[in-house]
C-alpha cells in the first residue's frame, strides 16, 4: 500500500518519505506505527480519522546544529478541536538557547534548564501520536528536526502522514483566483497569523508551540471546509483538492 500513500505527497511533506527506505526502526511504536500505515486506508470519511496538529519552538532554523526547545500538540477528532486531549513539553537542549531565538519565543535558558531531555519528550510524543495524521504549519521545517532527532535516538522516522495547512492555504488562493484576472499577484502571505486573520479566525499569541499547534488546528479546520466548495469528504478527496489548475491544462 505504499503507492497509496505516496498518492498524498501533493500535501504530505518529504521528510518522511526516506524513512520508507531506512532499516527497520527499533522502537516499538515507530515500528508498529510503519506497520500500520502500509495498510493505509485513504478513503475513509475525514471525520473517522484522528488529527495530531503540531508546533515546535526551535533555537534556530538550520536542521544541522539547531535544536528543539519545546513542542505542542492537539487532538482533531470527528472533526472537532478537542483541547483537553493536548501534549506539551519544554525540551532541555544540548547547546545554549541563542539570546535571539528567546526573543522570538520567550524561552530562557533557565526556563529549559531543569526540561527533560528530547529523546524523553519524544519518546512520550510517540505515544501521543499513536496512529493520528499529523497537521502543522510547514511541517516540513517541524518534521525535519523531530525527525533527525528520532533517527539519532530510536534508528526511525515518524511515518504518520503529514499535512500541511500552509501548501493547504496555497491551494486555497489558487481555488480563489482562477476566475480573476489578479491570479499572478504575489503580494499575499502565508504566515499563519496573517492568514488566521484573513480568514477571521480566532487569533493566539503567536511563537508559543501549543498556540502555534491550536491556531494551526482552527485554520486546517477552516480549509477542510472551504476546499472545493466544501465537498472534502475523504482523505483523498483532500489529495484530489492539491491537484493544482495550473497542472491540468
Amino acid at each position: 500500500m505504499i503507492s497509496a500513500l505516496s498518492s498524498t505527497n501533493l500535501f504530505l511533506q518529504s521528510s518522511w518519505l526516506p524513512g520508507l527506505m531506512r532499516p527497520e526502526p527499533k522502537h516499538p511504536v515507530l515500528v508498529e506505527s510503519k506497520k500500520h500505515f502500509n495498510k493505509f486506508n485513504q478513503d475513509l470519511p475525514l471525520e473517522e480519522y484522528d488529527f495530531v496538529v503540531l508546533d515546535t519552538e526551535l533555537t534556530g532554523l538550520n536542521h544541522k546544529k539547531d535544536e528543539i526547545v519545546s513542542i505542542g500538540a492537539v487532538r482533531i477528532k470527528n472533526l472537532r478541536i478537542n483541547l483537553e486531549d493536548n501534549f506539551y513539553s519544554n525540551i532541555c537542549p544540548c547547546n545554549e538557547v541563542p539570546k535571539f531565538s528567546t526573543l522570538i519565543h520567550r524561552i530562557t535558558p533557565r526556563l529549559v534548564k531543569d526540561a527533560p531531555p528530547v529523546a524523553d519528550v519524544l519518546s512520550d510524543f510517540l505515544d501521543y501520536c499513536g496512529h493520528s495524521l499529523i497537521i502543522g504549519h510547514n511541517i516540513g521545517l517541524d518534521m525535519g528536526f523531530i525527525n533527525r532527532e528520532l533517527r539519532r535516538y530510536f534508528d526511525g522516522v515518524l511515518y504518520n502522514p503529514c499535512l500541511d495547512t500552509m501548501r493547504m492555504a496555497k491551494i486555497y488562493r489558487e481555488e480563489q483566483w482562477i476566475n480573476y484576472y489578479d491570479r499572478y499577484n504575489l503580494n499575499v502571505s502565508y504566515n499563519l497569523k496573517h492568514l488566521s486573520q484573513e480568514y477571521g479566525l480566532p487569533v493566539f499569541p503567536e511563537h508559543n508551540a501549543m498556540n502555534d499547534a491550536i491556531q494551526t488546528a482552527y485554520l486546517f479546520l477552516f480549509l477542510i471546509h472551504k476546499l472545493r466548495d466544501g465537498n472534502i469528504k475523504t482523505l483523498k478527496n483532500l489529495y484530489m483538492s492539491g491537484r493544482s489548475w495550473r497542472w491540468m491544462f
